[in-house]
């Protein structure tokens, strides 16, 4: 069992920047795939930004250029930097633990972007 723990959500004005931490609370956390995932209102749960065990990373279209997915081993925790924020990336914000055949789930943080 992994729990994921979200943080840095809030609210910002369109053009800054938040960083997103997720905290897992499992040993052995660097053979675990992990992501970013957001969900806005109406919408459906979409994919953000994911590094591999390997440290390979992956982002959605919308994203790149703006947002850096990084991991930190020894502190456990994946990061989200996003930076030149708009009014679109408003969503709740999920982190995301995978090992097949399992997959966690954190509670999601909430990022609001609006003047």
């Amino acid at each position: 069992q992994v729990q994921l723990v979200e943080s840095g959500g809030g609210l910002v004005q369109p053009g800054g920047s938040l960083r997103l931490s997720c905290a897992a609370s499992r040993y052995r956390f660097l053979i675990y795939d992990m992501g970013w995932y957001r969900q806005a209102p109406g919408k459906q749960r979409e994919l953000v930004a994911g590094i591999t065990s390997g440290t390979s990373t992956n982002y959605a279209d919308f994203v790149k250029g703006r947002f850096t997915i990084s991991r930190d081993g020894a502190k456990n925790t994946v990061y989200l930097q996003m930076n030149s924020l708009k009014p679109e990336d408003t969503a709740v914000y999920y982190c995301n633990a995978r090992i097949a055949p399992f997959e966690y789930w954190g509670q999601g943080t909430q990022v609001t972007v609006s003047s």
